[in-house]
């Protein structure tokens, strides 16, 4: 039996994940590339935060929840190594999106990683309530 108050962390970040998804949607639509980018991986990373939870584990960097995310979910098989792929990618974008000094996103790149995004929450949320019953 998972705790309320783990459960409730677990549907926040669930909740921020859609958030951040859809931020990036409605920034897409406005030609606003970069930062839909950033909030495309937000969304992934939300949902990485949601799934470790689910585990009982954190870290305060993302490279580590990146990492455990990886050893955790995907290297075990629970979670489809594309899902690794893709979040690695959109990690690597988001980065040089935001801290390279010049640097520009294409709108087919946010659109692409927007569905990516998109696909990713799902697989999370869906192994998430499979798992531990409904978190939505």
């Amino acid at each position: 039996m998972i705790p309320p108050e783990t459960r409730q962390l677990i549907e926040y970040r669930l909740g921020e994940a859609s958030e951040a998804l859809g931020d990036a949607e409605l920034l897409a639509r406005n030609g606003r590339s970069r930062s839909a980018l950033n909030r495309a991986y937000y969304a992934m990373f939300y949902s990485v935060l949601a799934v470790l939870t689910f585990r009982g584990l954190g870290t305060s960097k993302h490279s580590g929840a990146i990492a455990l995310f990886d050893k955790e979910f995907v290297k075990t098989g629970l979670l489809h190594t594309r899902l690794s792929e893709w979040l690695h990618e959109a990690f690597a974008k988001r980065q040089k999106a935001d801290y390279d000094e010049v640097t520009s996103v294409s709108e087919e790149d946010a659109c692409q990683l927007i569905g990516r995004a998109s696909e990713f929450c799902q697989e999370v949320a869906r192994y998430l309530k499979t798992t531990q019953g409904n978190t939505e």
